[in-house]
């Protein structure tokens, strides 16, 4: 089975920090190596990976600002296209574009769909509904205008987040700097417990950060790591008391939620999106309904089996695990069994 991935431009596979599609796509792609499979990745041509590297874009667009963004998209998605006759399946991990190329060739397209940036998009994926295949990554983010031939949670390389049994002296808000990720949120349940807050992530939206967020930073109360990288990303997560997690919008999936459970800390969030499918309440964290929740969940997170936490990663949210679903959808389309279902 020769099987090409399609790793999105705007990072490097894997990111140096941040890059949630390309971490899952590296984290991927090891794995199906490591399973036998013949694997070609397409990525930025400083990604590091044990599949063979097909690069037409030298590096990221977010870190090169030399590079186009449009010009970039363009060239790395036909190069996979143009080779289309070289492999038994192509994974789209690109979001809709590729979908539009998918028509001129006879090499099934599978397309994980790592969330909906606007209902805008909409109509690609309806167009091509028909003759193509669509992956969701948790069961809250599936459109019922879509047909899927799979539900595939992420996983993530376990190996990489020691488990750590200590309960942590601080609250951690982990992710991008973003009105819709709770970052002002967490800063007010860390201040009405009075528990220190670090938090880490890219800065998104900076004037949310000069307004909202950066007045409170004063590095005893309130602490700023700036972006987190792989070398430091399981300390701080595993030394936490507790992730908050208060998002705003439906979120698709939360790879910064595995991460944390499999060092052992529990997570407090919001009940939107895929946070139920995630977070088992009660027994690896807390799901709750507001400010008020989220302050009553921190006096009683420390009855947390942090155990318990680490355990549950490692039965549903390991790339193993990822991997393995993956190769049984891709047996499916290749037998032809996947279009007679829908």
């Amino acid at each position: 089975m020769h099987i090409a991935v399609l790793s999105p431009v705007s990072w490097r596979t894997p990111p140096r920090h941040y890059g949630p599609w390309e971490a899952v796509v590296s984290l991927l792609t090891e794995e199906l190596v490591h399973m036998g499979l013949d694997v070609t990745l397409f990525a930025t041509g400083d990604s590091q990976t044990s599949a063979k590297l097909v690069a037409v874009c030298p590096r990221p667009y977010s870190e090169d600002h030399s590079v186009d963004p449009k010009v970039a998209e363009c060239l790395h998605i036909s190069e996979v296209f143009e080779r289309a006759s070289d492999f038994d399946l192509i994974h789209n991990h690109f979001d809709f574009l590729p979908l539009t190329y998918s028509g001129l060739v006879d090499t099934p397209l599978l397309t994980t769909i790592h969330g909906f940036s606007s209902p805008k998009i909409m109509p690609v994926y309806q167009k091509y509904n028909a003759r193509s295949h669509y992956v969701a990554i948790s069961e809250a983010d599936k459109s019922p205008d879509l047909d899927y031939i799979a539900t595939v949670h992420h996983g993530i390389d376990i190996a990489q987040f020691p488990y750590c049994d200590t309960k942590g002296a601080y609250l951690l808000f982990f992710g991008r700097i973003h009105p819709e990720k709770g970052v002002r949120e967490a800063i007010d349940v860390a201040k009405r417990v009075g528990v220190k807050l670090v938090i880490a992530g890219i800065i998104q939206d900076h004037e949310y950060y000069a307004n909202q967020v950066e007045p409170h930073i004063d590095g005893t109360t309130v602490e700023y790591l700036g972006s987190v990288g792989p070398t430091q990303r399981a300390d701080v997560l595993g030394h936490a008391l507790a992730l908050l997690h208060l998002i705003s919008f439906d979120e698709p999936f939360g790879l910064s939620l595995i991460e944390a459970m499999a060092c052992g800390t529990p997570v407090i969030a919001f009940d939107r999106g895929s946070m139920p499918e995630i977070i088992r309440d009660g027994e690896t964290g807390y799901i709750v309904k507001d400010i008020e929740g989220a302050i009553n969940a921190v006096a009683t997170i420390g009855t947390i089996d942090r155990s318990l936490c680490r355990a549950d990663v490692e039965k549903c949210f390991s790339s193993t695990r990822m991997a393995r679903d993956y190769v049984r959808v891709y047996q499916e389309i290749l037998n032809g069994e996947a279009r007679d279902d829908q």
